[in-house]
């Protein structure tokens, strides 16, 4: 009996000892398995460059025709002949529209008649008066009636011209929207001309900009209907008055249209160009991180520095640092950065949401993350 309890204690004993040898070995392995290096992580970089960056000041605008008008009757009468078409060209002076001017014209030549007449009685009356044959009265009588005459005359004259409607300076017409026959009232819409030669473009800004602001300054501005197209102009006039509810100061440019790419009422993003162009560190936008603590922008170092220094570095030694920058203007796909990064430092573009500050990496710029 004794003899089996000294067996059963003992393989009590080595099935211990056993299960504590698998469980150590266990922990071990985990142990081994979380304190192991992590492989390199795997970015794409490219490095902070030192560029001559020239400011400039948003704005949005729209564009107006440097010469628009509506044409329209200025008084009423019967449309007799359309002699432009819609969307034609025209110069300054060109007839557009003939309305019927019978009467006016039969009324012009009884007044011309009547002018004829109060002259001859004007001329008799003033050989009259040399010869003290008739009184003063009797003359001035007769110069008047002549003055009336012509004035009527010359009444009759500016009707049958606003019966002609013309084109008031050179452009493109737009849709003619009456035809022969119709009876036009004065106020009536006839069609629009517009100048497209050129165009001016009037936006807003805020009025501590208004230092930085001249005559003759350029401007650049694009569409939505031509994205990728850039337009030049220059700045021709600042009001002297700022916007007492907004706080802005309207600013009109002018912009050069020889293909007519850009139409009246146009809406259109533009840069108003400052002179100073200065030295700017840049990096893409897509390496800076935005958080509530601040912009930040992971930089790559070799992870041992001394190394690096002797030039025994490769891309299998390098670490990520985080650092917090500010940050300045941004376009196309290019941000500023003002403090906290110097030229010639490697940035992460790519691949930031996996990483830590201190964390190995691996440059891989062909498969960009």
């Amino acid at each position: 009996m004794l003899r089996r309890l000294i067996v059963l204690l003992i393989l009590f004993i080595a099935v211990v000892a056993a299960l504590g040898a698998w469980k150590y070995y266990s922990i071990r392995q985990q142990i081994a398995f979380f304190t192991a290096p992590k492989p390199p992580i795997q970015v794409s970089a490219t490095e902070a460059q030192s560029i001559d960056w020239q400011s400039r000041l948003p704005a949005i605008g729209t564009l107006t025709a440097r010469q628009g008008v509506e044409l329209t009757a200025e008084i009423a009468g019967t449309v007799e002949r359309v002699l432009a078409e819609s969307g034609q060209l025209v110069e300054a002076g060109q007839t557009l529209l003939v309305m019927n001017n019978q009467v006016e014209q039969a009324s012009l030549e009884t007044a011309e008649a009547q002018v004829e007449l109060a002259r001859l009685d004007f001329d008799r009356q003033q050989n009259l008066l040399r010869r003290q044959s008739i009184s003063q009265a009797q003359f001035d009588q007769a110069s008047s009636t002549l003055r009336q005459a012509r004035a009527k005359a010359a009444e009759l004259r500016a009707i049958l011209q606003k019966k002609t409607i013309t084109a008031p300076f050179p452009g493109r017409l737009g849709i003619v929207q009456v035809d022969p026959g119709d009876y036009l009232s004065p106020g009536t819409l006839i069609a629009t001309l517009q100048d497209l030669s050129s165009l001016n473009v009037d936006f807003s800004l805020a009025e501590q900009y208004f230092p930085l602001l001249s005559v003759g300054q350029h401007v650049e501005l694009s569409v939505a209907a031509f994205p990728d197209q850039r337009f030049s102009g220059e700045i021709t006039a600042i009001n002297p008055r700022v916007d007492a509810s907004s706080r802005t100061l309207l600013v009109r440019a002018r912009v050069s249209n020889p293909e007519e790419q850009l139409l009246p009422g146009m809406f259109a993003e533009l840069n108003v160009l400052l002179p100073d162009t200065q030295p700017r560190v840049v990096v893409p936008e897509t390496a800076v991180t935005f958080s509530l603590y601040g912009q930040s922008v992971y930089v790559v170092e070799p992870a041992d520095r001394e190394a690096a220094q002797d030039g025994e570095n490769d891309e299998a030694g390098l670490v990520v640092r985080r650092r917090f920058v500010t940050t300045g203007e941004r376009r196309e796909g290019q941000v500023v950065v003002l403090k906290g990064l110097e030229a010639g430092e490697q940035v992460v573009t790519g691949g930031q949401l996996k990483l830590d500050d201190g964390a190995a990496v691996v440059i891989n710029n062909s498969n960009p993350l």
